[in-house]
């Protein structure tokens, strides 16, 4: 089966930058590890650059944007990793575990290869959904399954620490929630094509054109007058790091 990714990442490298502020939240978690597997590991996102990095990645489009100087990379996935046991010091994985195949082997791999935490950035299901799920429904039921509870998450991986990872305002990753604050971005069709919950929505341009029309006439600013003042925003993105 072609990954995901293979069709939608074409850009993706310019519109998912890491932003500092969640990178150095999952750095920290990875503690004094030397040597670090990034699984379903993209472009490079979030990939410590003072750290010996080894990347596993299943889409050859994802491994095409990797930037020269990036860590090495082997195509390959995450439920069949293809090193020794406890070969690294730690691994990590970046919104990526949804889209795997057997979620719970993957997470077993790595947890198998990595001698110290593993580092797994993901979104809770179970949270309160924001505010472009009023505009479009289906984006809930895109995380009802796909998408591993924290609870799921515990029980595959064993006894975990779990942090909120709020969003900035002015978050560079453009990823789902990203654009919490500027709703406008939602609107570009190079953005949608960014984020993957868009390859699978279907009939959204009845919803899109009624969120350009609040965006133009101020009604969603004055629905949502609350956000135009925070600097972040929980949104349901949590990092779940093994004890």
């Amino acid at each position: 089966m072609q990954p995901l990714y293979d069709s939608i990442g074409i850009d993706y490298a310019r519109l998912r930058r890491p932003d500092p502020r969640i990178a150095a939240q999952i750095h920290a978690a990875l503690g004094n590890a030397r040597t670090v597997l990034n699984v379903g590991a993209g472009a490079g996102s979030y990939e410590p650059s003072n750290r010996s990095v080894t990347a596993v990645e299943p889409s050859a489009q994802m491994i095409s944007q990797r930037p020269s100087g990036a860590a090495p990379v082997l195509q390959a996935s995450a439920e069949d990793l293809p090193f020794p046991d406890n070969f690294f010091d730690a691994a990590m994985t970046v919104l990526s575990v949804h889209h795997w195949t057997d979620k719970r082997r993957g997470l077993h791999e790595m947890r198998r290869v990595a001698r110290g935490p593993v580092v797994v950035l993901t979104f809770d299901p179970e949270h309160a959904y924001f505010w472009l799920a009023d505009y479009i429904p289906a984006l809930r039921d895109l995380d009802q399954g796909p998408m591993p509870t924290l609870s799921e998450l515990a029980a595959w991986l064993g006894p975990v620490e779990i942090a909120p990872v709020p969003i900035p305002h002015d978050c560079t990753d453009g990823f789902l929630c990203a654009y919490w604050r500027r709703p406008e971005a939602y609107l570009d069709p190079k953005v949608r094509a960014a984020i993957s919950s868009f390859a699978k929505l279907t009939n959204i341009a009845a919803p899109l054109q009624r969120l350009a029309r609040d965006i133009e006439t101020g009604e969603w600013a004055r629905r949502h007058s609350a956000l135009l003042d925070m600097a972040f925003c929980d949104c349901g993105y949590r990092l779940v790091v093994t004890a």
